[in-house]
C-alpha cells in the first residue's frame, strides 16, 4: 500500500532529483565557462599586451639610433636605454606567461635576437666611429634585426589573440548549452509539477472534498449517508473511520431521542402535579406544558395563547423578561395579583424566566411563568397592618390622656410639686413622647406599606428641599457645635414629588446624623443628577457603621448594637425605604468605620412633557 506520505515523499523527490541535476550540471557549466573567460582575461591578454609592449619599445630604440645620426646624440642614446629597460621587462612578462606550444620558443629567439640587437646598437651609437660607417652598419645588421624581432613578437601576439578567439567561441557554446539545459530543466520540472499536482488533486484534494462535504451533511442532521472509497491510503482509512462515525452517531441519536423522550414524559408528569402554578411558553406566547394549578387557576393549558387569555400584566410580564433577557417581577400592586378562582380570592406573585435556545446561545426558545402563590402571606400582612393600626389607634386615646395628666401636674394645676416629684413626672414626659413618636412611625409604616397614605406629586426643586430639609435642624447642629453645609447644586431638573414626605426622609437622616457625630464635626447634604434620577446625600463624619450592619440597616425594628434605648425601635429608616420606593427611587448607606458615613436616595426626574 502506498500511503500519503509516500505519494507526496515521492512527488516531491522527483522535483528535488530534477532540481539537484539541474544545479551540478548548471554549476559544471558555470566553472568551465570561468575557466574559459580565466584563459582570456589572465592568459592570453597578457602575452598579448607584452608583445605590443616589446613592438613599441622596440620601436622606440630604433628611433633614438635614427636621432644619433641626425645629430641629436644624447637625447638618441637616452631613448635607447629607457625602451632598453622597456623591452627586457615586456619580454621578462612574456617568458613568465607562456601558455601556447611553440610560444616559448619564440619568446627565447626573442631573447636571443635582442641581446644580439642591443650589441649591434652600441657599435652604430659608437661616436668614434664615422657616420657613414655606422650607417652602413644600422642597414646592413641592425634593420634586419630590428625586423626579424618584430616579426617573432608579431607572431606571438598572433598566436594568443588567436587563442582567445578559440576560448570565447567555446565560452559561447558553454553559455548557450547551460541556457539549453537550463530551459530544459524548468520545462522538464514544470511538467513535472503539473503531474504531480494533478495526482495530489486525484489522490488528496477530491476525497478530502467528499469528507467535507458529508461533514457538512452531517452537521444538517443528515446521518444516513455512507462515503464510498476505494482507496487504501490514509484518506481511504479517514473515510471508513468517518463511516463507522456516523453509524456510531446514528446509535446515539436514537438512543438519545428515546432518553429524551422518556425524561420528557416524566418531566411532564411529574411537572403536572407541581402545587405551584407553573407554564413553559414559546416565542408567540402558546403553553408547551404547564402545571395542573396554572390551567386550574388560570387556565394556562397545552396548546393555549397566554395573550388570548385577558391578562394584560401577563403579556406585558412575558415581553419583558426577553426583552431584557433575565427574570422579570412584577412590581405593581406591590408585586401581588389578585384573582377570583372559584369564588375565593387569591394573590399570587408573578415572574417570567426567559429560557435559553441552547447551551451557549444568547438567543431564547420562549419563557417560564411562575406564580408563586401568597395568598397566606398576604393575609398575614393585611392581618399585621389591622392589628397595628388597631392597637395604635387604641393606645393613642389612653396615651393622650396620660399626656395632659402629666402636662397639668407639671403645671402644678393641682398641687405643689417637690423636686422629686418634678423630676419623676419630667422623665414620664420624655417617655411619653418617646411612646407617641413610636405609634406615629407604627402607623406611618402601616399606612404606607398598605397604600393609604396620600402622596401629593408636584414639581420640587432639589436645591430647594434641601435647604428647607436643613433648616429646622440648623439651631440643633449649632448648639452641639457640628456643622452643617449644603453642597447641592443649583439649577438641577425638577422631580415630581410629596414635598412633605421627603421634608420627613430629611428629618430622619439628618436626626440620626447629627445624634452620631460628634462636637467638632460636619454634616455634607448634596445633590447631583445621575442616571436619569436626581440623587440626594446626607454624609456625616461620625463613628461609621460596621460592614455588616450595613444590609440590614432599611430592616423594620433592625438597631445597630450598643445604641442608646432611646434612639428609636428601628422604623426611622424603614419608613425612609418605603417613602423613597413610594416616589419609584432607590436608598442605600455607606459607611467606614470611624470615618463616617453616607445614606443616599434616588428621586427620578420629572419627564419633559412639553
Amino acid at each position: 500500500m502506498i500511503g500519503i506520505r509516500q505519494k507526496l515523499v515521492l512527488g516531491f523527490s522527483g522535483v528535488l532529483l530534477i532540481v539537484a541535476a539541474m544545479g551540478w550540471i548548471t554549476i559544471r557549466q558555470i566553472d568551465q565557462l570561468g575557466g574559459a573567460i580565466d584563459v582570456i582575461l589572465k592568459q592570453n591578454y597578457r602575452s598579448v599586451v607584452a608583445c605590443q609592449d616589446m613592438t613599441e619599445a622596440l620601436e622606440r630604440i630604433d628611433s633614438g639610433v635614427l636621432f644619433t645620426f641626425s645629430g641629436h646624440y644624447d637625447e638618441g642614446m637616452n631613448n635607447i636605454r629607457e625602451h632598453e629597460l622597456n623591452f627586457r621587462k615586456a619580454l621578462g612578462v612574456e617568458l613568465g606567461n607562456i601558455t601556447l606550444p611553440g610560444e616559448g620558443q619564440k619568446a627565447l629567439q626573442i631573447r636571443s635576437l635582442f641581446s644580439e640587437y642591443i650589441g649591434v646598437v652600441k657599435q652604430v651609437t659608437e661616436p668614434s666611429l664615422s657616420l657613414s660607417k655606422r650607417q652602413r652598419t644600422y642597414f646592413s645588421t641592425l634593420l634586419p634585426l630590428f625586423r626579424n624581432i618584430k616579426q617573432l613578437s608579431g607572431q606571438v601576439l598572433e598566436m594568443n589573440q588567436s587563442n582567445m578567439n578559440e576560448a570565447n567561441n567555446s565560452a559561447r557554446v558553454m553559455a548557450a548549452s547551460a541556457h539549453n539545459i537550463m530551459l530544459s530543466a524548468i520545462v522538464a520540472s514544470a511538467v513535472f509539477a503539473v503531474l504531480f499536482s494533478y495526482l495530489s488533486h486525484r489522490w488528496i484534494l477530491m476525497p478530502l472534498k467528499k469528507l467535507i462535504a458529508s461533514a457538512e451533511e452531517i452537521r444538517k442532521g443528515n446521518l444516513e449517508l455512507v462515503i464510498d472509497t476505494d482507496s487504501t491510503d490514509e484518506i481511504g482509512k479517514l473515510s471508513e473511520s468517518f463511516n463507522e462515525m456516523a453509524a456510531t452517531l446514528r446509535k446515539m441519536r436514537k438512543s438519545d431521542q428515546e432518553t429524551l423522550l422518556r425524561t420528557r414524559r416524566v418531566t411532564q408528569e411529574v411537572f403536572k402535579v407541581l402545587p405551584t402554578p407553573i407554564a413553559v411558553l414559546d416565542l408567540n406566547g402558546i403553553v408547551e406544558v404547564s402545571t395542573e394549578s396554572a390551567d386550574h387557576y388560570f387556565g394556562l393549558k397545552k396548546g393555549v395563547n397566554a395573550r388570548d387569555l385577558g391578562y394584560e400584566w401577563l403579556t406585558a410580564l412575558l415581553q419583558k423578561a426577553l426583552r431584557q433577557g433575565s427574570a422579570a417581577e412584577y412590581r405593581e400592586s406591590n408585586g401581588f395579583v389578585q384573582h377570583f378562582a372559584g369564588n375565593q380570592e387569591y394573590f399570587f406573585q408573578p415572574m417570567a424566566v426567559p429560557v435559553p435556545a441552547g447551551m451557549a446561545s444568547d438567543e431564547f426558545a420562549g419563557t417560564a411563568l411562575i406564580l408563586k402563590d401568597v395568598t397566606q402571606l398576604h393575609e398575614q400582612l393585611e392581618l399585621k397592618h389591622s392589628v397595628i393600626s388597631t392597637v395604635s389607634h387604641q393606645l393613642r386615646t389612653p396615651l393622650t390622656s396620660l399626656r395632659m395628666s402629666i402636662h397639668l401636674l407639671l403645671e402644678e394645676r393641682v398641687g405643689q410639686l417637690n423636686e422629686k416629684q418634678e423630676d419623676l413626672l419630667f422623665a414620664a414626659r420624655e417617655e411619653t413622647e418617646r411612646l407617641v413618636h413610636i405609634l406615629d412611625d407604627l402607623l406611618d409604616i402601616n399606612r404606607i406599606e398598605s397604600g393609604k397614605a396620600h402622596l401629593n406629586f408636584t414639581p420640587v426643586v432639589p436645591f430647594r428641599i434641601s435647604v428647607e430639609g436643613i433648616e429646622p435642624f440648623l439651631i440643633a447642629a449649632r448648639d452641639k457645635g457640628v456643622s452643617i453645609v449644603n453642597a447641592t447644586i443649583e439649577g438641577l431638573p425638577e422631580i415630581l414629588a410629596d414635598k412633605d414626605s421627603l421634608r420627613h426622609v430629611y428629618a430622619n437622616l439628618l436626626s440620626n446624623a447629627l445624634r452620631f457625630t460628634s462636637p467638632g464635626g460636619t454634616v455634607t447634604v448634596s445633590a447631583s443628577e445621575e442616571l436619569g434620577n436626581i440623587k440626594f446625600s446626607i454624609a456625616d463624619t461620625g463613628a461609621g457603621i460596621a460592614s455588616e450592619h450595613i444590609e440590614h440597616l432599611f430592616e423594620q425594628f433592625y438597631r445597630v448594637p450598643g445604641q442608646e434605648e432611646k434612639s428609636g425601635i428601628g422604623l426611622g429608616l424603614s419608613i425612609v425605604k418605603e417613602i423613597i420606593e413610594a416616589h419609584g427611587g432607590k436608598v442605600g448607606a455607606e459607611s467606614i468605620s470611624e470615618k463616617g458615613s453616607v445614606f443616599w436616595f434616588t428621586i427620578p426626574m420629572q419627564k419633559n412633557t412639553s
